[in-house]
């Protein structure tokens, strides 16, 4: 049975190492992806993709390139983060592409165009800005599809330890067109959850009234 969002979210954790024994069902793999896929992003750019692997050969060869982690070749399904770095470049024609899904007269096309360049000059102005822009919205994705998980009691693990050129390079990335952002292995636990530790929310909740 599908657990609410807040026995999802008490659900998941961090889970080091997985049953390599059990699969993610395609249905619920399916769940976790349409999850990050209508996941929010800055000017509707969806700037990601979502590199799906199961081959158990490859997980192998990124593993010593992510830091040995246990969880990246026990997992079911790893995902790697790609974020959109040539797509979010109005020269590219894809932000204009984007902006027409929704009908509207030409010159509000132009308004929104130009805006979206002129708001966004600095952070397009080199490949480096770019990641650094793109990999936030990813962070979006990766979020909701982490609770996602956790609703269908299917775990996982945010990994930013991997050495992202290593990465890049086995998975023959073109970073001209997108970079490494993070890394998400999915699964089934195989050990108890640890006590979640949270701060209080009074904590870290402030209101401004």
């Amino acid at each position: 049975m599908d657990k609410t969002f807040m026995e999802a979210m008490d659900f998941r954790h961090a889970c080091k190492i997985f049953d390599d024994t059990k699969k993610i069902s395609e249905e619920d793999m399916t769940f976790i992806l349409e999850a990050g896929r209508k996941s929010p992003s800055s000017f509707g750019m969806e700037p990601w993709k979502f590199l799906v692997i199961t081959n158990d050969e490859l997980k192998e060869k990124l593993k010593p390139v992510c830091w040995d982690q246990p969880q990246i070749t026990t997992c079911s399904h790893l995902v790697i983060y790609l974020a959109a770095i040539e797509n979010v470049k109005p020269e590219s024609g894809v932000p204009r592409r984007k902006f027409a899904r929704r009908e509207m007269p030409e010159e509000k096309y132009d308004f929104y165009l130009k805006l979206y360049s002129d708001h966004l000059a600095n952070t397009l102005s080199t490949d480096e800005n770019i990641l650094a822009w793109t990999a936030r919205q990813n962070y979006i994705a990766a979020g909701n599809m982490m609770t996602a998980a956790g609703i269908k009691g299917i775990d996982s693990c945010p990994v930013e330890g991997f050495e992202k050129e290593k990465v890049e390079e086995i998975l023959e990335i073109d970073t001209t067109k997108y970079q490494v952002a993070v890394v998400i292995p999915f699964g089934y636990r195989v050990n108890e959850q640890s006590t979640q530790l949270r701060e209080k929310l009074e904590d870290v909740v402030e209101y401004i009234k």
